[in-house]
């Protein structure tokens, strides 16, 4: 993605902190104009943001258009030179502000290949970056002269250390843009400044003409972002992966990690060791001939799961919404907060880091802002708390405790800074990272919502009311309106995803009605595209085991073998073709597996638990329910079935008690609590289907599937007991 940024300081080194504004804390005051009219509305109007002309704090004054020295940290000596542009009443939180012009060290030039080598040990470069920042970031005052003024002010180069103007005094004599790392013609500092307020404009037009501007395009509508990404193929350059397998991955380049010190909020330093290395093993290389010598070969290749396609058809309308929410986020320099939904298998991730990935071209053709990526899957981490830690590393590459972790972005987000790379962090599988106080997902909803964070979350589950059920309302409400669904592939798109795959496969192995009869049985039960594949990956290879096996050895002449001459024909040409018979096979393999087997031979009892858990699972979109909010489900869905017979066998002995008797009599609806239900429950938990809290069928006890849902649902989809209970899969 983005590249990045190295744990380096950005800042200026200072020793002499708040020396100028003192070691009293005063409130700031504002400074109008002394001429003041006498009339009583002009009075009243005399606070406009216009009218503010310079602030005051204790015997510190600071006007339009001085430069100045504003804080990085609170615990380090280093701060930002900027230019005063204007005054603000208030700002966001209600702080008394202004808004700044900044200037640039040469250690913020980013891209390398670009940065010029001429710099002076104290040169800045004016840029025309703008930011609003409180007042009380305001360190004190900052001289800029020219280089010819500098060296007549001091001929030595060097600015003594008695000197006032120690750690305050600099040189400009270019302007530059960080984004783009381009420099405007050199000039005289006092030419193009005079160090009033008049001239700031003039000079932050001059900067704009002089350097590359970051965008080279117009913006695009999403129409257009649609006829480009079904139209243009991603190129890719000799070293990337030519063969077809996956196109290359989208990842920057790391230093090699050295020992770093990290100053945590105790003002404590952490040594953080070098990352272990290890040797790696012996790789055996394969080439293209070995793994595609045949077109079933091809064909397996290509249908995998984890072959990335170089387009992903039937998405283009998500991949359009994704793309412009995060190419406006990234281009504004503001944080944001997309949810992402939609069942399993519907392309949610991969599109995603589709759109990334453009992004990211874009980037290195100078047509975007520079950016940071990083994925944290709940699946791959032990702990969401270890979600601070993968951040933490992205931003500055260091490695740190979850603590430490949580305690520096804090400081990092809550802290202004005047050109932080924007951050996109994708965190897939949302519902793993649900903590019992819920503050992970908190903060990483919190965080883009801050003004100087420029964090971007993408949040990716697979049920779309997750944050109304399982989260509380102040995190619910971070997540705003930018909520993107993604709806089950229809029989139609899930053809068009195995058409594509196929393309290029010579002998065309694979018929298109064995493709459309793949496509409907799983559109009917899921629309998961990656069960579609798998099934027809399975198929293929049937067909290509068929080939290897041969014609079947010759039989003795018999009435018996000429009756079965048309039979053994018409199977002789469809061998070494995925036909709709192949297909069949291949579903019957995926519904006949052991654990389909045991899940069909249940009893009813066994089947309701487990049909109700489910139901309850999808009610809720949580993993974990109660054994009694199983119970409620279960009374529910057996008042349909009530006259049948196997729910009055469950029912039988269950309301012999005389409490039972006396509820009945007043009219009162008590649930019915079936028998055989508790041991059926504790049956499944031995056999590792449920996993059931202490191994007790009590109410309160924890209960969750053990085995995936796809399962369940394929096991019951067409029972006649479940369907009998109005229960559909």
């Amino acid at each position: 993605m983005g590249r990045r940024s190295s744990a380096v300081v950005t800042g200026i080194a200072r020793d002499d902190s708040d020396d100028e504004l003192g070691i009293d804390d005063h409130p700031w005051e504002w400074i109008y104009p002394q001429s003041e009219p006498s009339d009583s509305t002009t009075k009243r109007k005399r606070n406009s943001q216009h009218d503010i002309i310079g602030a005051r704090m204790g015997t510190f004054e600071c006007y339009v258009g001085d430069c100045v020295l504003l804080k990085a940290e609170e615990s380090s000596n280093e701060a930002w030179v900027a230019i005063i542009a204007e005054f603000r009443e208030e700002d966001e939180d209600g702080d008394k502000a202004a808004n700044f012009l900044w200037f640039s060290t040469e250690k913020e030039i980013r891209k390398s290949d670009r940065k010029r080598t001429d710099f002076l040990p104290n040169e800045l470069y004016i840029t025309p970056s703008c930011d609003v920042n409180p007042l009380a970031s305001i360190n004190g005052k900052a001289i800029v002269l020219s280089h010819e003024k500098f060296l007549q002010k001091y001929p030595s180069g060097k600015v003594p250390r008695n000197s006032l103007g120690h750690k305050k005094t600099f040189v400009c004599r270019r302007g530059c843009n960080t984004r783009t790392s381009t420099y405007t013609d050199e000039f005289l500092w006092e030419d193009v400044y005079s160090g009033k307020g008049e001239d700031i404009d003039d000079l932050r037009e001059l900067v704009e003409k002089g350097t590359k501007s970051t965008r080279k395009r117009k913006n695009r509508e999403i129409s257009k972002v649609e006829a480009d990404y079904v139209a243009i193929q991603p190129e890719h350059d000799d070293d990337d992966n030519s063969d077809g397998a996956a196109p290359r991955a989208v990842s920057t380049p790391r230093k090699k990690q050295k020992t770093t010190r990290v100053v945590t909020p105790s003002n404590r330093k952490v040594i953080v060791k070098k990352a272990l290395e290890f040797t790696p093993l012996a790789t055996r290389i394969l080439s293209p001939s070995h793994h595609q010598s045949s077109p079933f070969q091809i064909a397996r290749a290509q249908l995998h799961v984890a072959s990335v396609p170089s387009s992903l058809p039937c998405r283009e309308s998500e991949f359009s919404l994704v793309y412009s929410h995060l190419e406006a986020a990234i281009t504004d320099g503001s944080g944001a907060c997309i949810y992402i939904s939609g069942t399993p298998g519907t392309g949610k991730t991969a599109t995603v880091r589709e759109v990334v990935s453009k992004l990211d071209e874009a980037v290195r053709s100078d047509e975007l802002d520079d950016f940071i990526f990083v994925e944290i899957n709940g699946m791959k981490i032990t702990d969401p708390h270890q979600s601070y830690s993968l951040l933490w590393e992205a931003l500055k590459g260091q490695r740190v405790s979850p603590s430490q972790a949580l305690d520096l972005l804090e400081r990092e987000f809550n802290h202004p800074s005047p050109r932080r790379v924007p951050c996109v962090v994708l965190m897939d599988e949302l519902d793993q990272l649900v903590t019992k106080n819920q503050s992970v997902m908190y903060n990483f909803f919190n965080w883009p919502g801050l003004r100087h964070s420029r964090l971007i979350v993408l949040a990716v589950a697979n049920t779309m009311d997750l944050p109304e059920r399982t989260l509380s309302n102040k995190i619910s409400s971070r997540l705003g309106l930018t909520r993107i669904t993604f709806p089950g592939y229809n029989h139609e798109q899930l053809m068009k995803i195995i058409q594509s795959r196929l393309e290029g496969v010579p002998g065309n192995i694979v018929e298109s009605d064995a493709v459309q009869f793949a496509s409907r049985k799983v559109a009917a039960v899921s629309g998961d595209a990656r069960r579609a594949l798998d099934i027809c990956r399975r198929a293929v290879e049937l067909a290509e085991a068929d080939v290897k096996a041969g014609d079947p050895d010759p039989s003795t002449p018999s009435k018996r073998a000429k009756a079965k001459t048309g039979e053994a024909d018409k199977a002789k040409s469809s061998r070494g073709k995925v036909t709709i018979a192949t297909v069949k096979r291949a579903i019957n393999e995926a519904t006949t597996s052991p654990l389909q087997q045991y899940l069909r031979a249940l009893p009813f009892a066994s089947k309701l638990v487990l049909t109700s858990l489910l139901v309850r699972n999808e009610r809720t979109g949580l993993p974990d329910s109660t054994y009694g909010d199983v119970m409620e489900e279960m009374n529910r869905a057996l008042v349909l079935d009530a006259g049948s017979r196997r729910v009055n066998l469950l029912k039988h002995g269950a309301n012999q008690d005389s409490s039972a008797d006396i509820s009945t009599r007043r009219g009162k609806s008590k649930p019915v609590r079936p028998a055989g239900i508790s041991t059926a429950a504790v049956d499944l938990t031995g056999a590792g289907i449920i996993v059931l809290e202490g191994q007790r069928a009590e109410r309160p006890s924890k209960i969750r599937l053990a085995v995936g849902d796809e399962e369940i649902k394929l096991a019951f989809r067409d029972d006649p007991e479940i369907r009998a209970l109005g229960i559909a899969f």
